[in-house]
């Protein structure tokens, strides 16, 4: 995915700092932008590369730590409203490492470097255990009439299959971001699919505590 990423976009990256955000690379992520000063970084990501980095606050503090780690992400739809509001739709390119800027009025800029991740060996037993996890949690979500979409391809590889599965139904903010930062693919495929077993075993107990 790193491929995709323009030069120019990680010498001076636009972030948009978003509590409990993580954009995965192959994921996408629609927006609302509505604030003027996010009107004007899109409007400079569409002058030029399209491209921005979505980074989670880590604190209350003012202005908000953002994380380290961000996904950084194109602008793939642009629907702009009347009244200046904007609706975009992200689509993950890389996981990048962001060393913040000076501040230069309206938005946060960054220095980017995309990680690569480690493509460390994946048992068959693990990759077969990883699609269980996500297949056993939507199923039991649906359950509860719910809708869930998740869509995970044969031939896809592995870690694009765990970062799917973290963006789309990993629940809990902090572990999605644990599985952005894994570069450790075999790592990153453990965690998700324990994390997507624990949660399906959470379900299935409240489940069975209310008949």
């Amino acid at each position: 995915m790193s491929a995709e990423v323009p030069a120019s976009a990680l010498v001076e990256l636009p972030v948009f700092p978003l509590p409990q955000v993580t954009l995965f690379p192959r994921a996408v992520m629609p927006l609302h932008i509505f604030e003027p000063r996010y009107r004007a970084m899109l409007a400079d990501a569409m002058a030029t590369h399209r491209c921005m980095a979505l980074a989670p606050i880590v604190n209350d503090d003012e202005p908000p730590a953002i994380a380290r780690v961000a996904g950084l992400g194109v602008v793939m739809k642009h629907e702009a409203l009347p009244d200046g509001r904007s609706y975009i739709v992200l689509r993950g390119l890389a996981r990048v490492a962001l060393d913040e800027l000076p501040f230069v009025s309206p938005y946060r800029r960054a220095r980017a470097r995309v990680l690569v991740e480690q493509p460390t060996p994946v048992t068959d037993v693990e990759r077969a255990a990883l699609r269980a996890a996500a297949a056993g949690f939507v199923a039991e979500v649906r359950r509860r009439d719910l809708e869930v979409e998740l869509e995970l391809p044969e031939k896809l590889d592995v870690g694009s299959v765990a970062d799917l599965c973290a963006a789309h139904i990993v629940l809990d903010a902090d572990v999605r971001q644990q599985a952005l930062e894994e570069l450790d693919v075999a790592e990153r495929v453990r965690l998700v699919t324990g994390e997507l077993v624990s949660q399906t075993a959470r379900l299935t107990s409240a489940r069975g505590g209310m008949n």
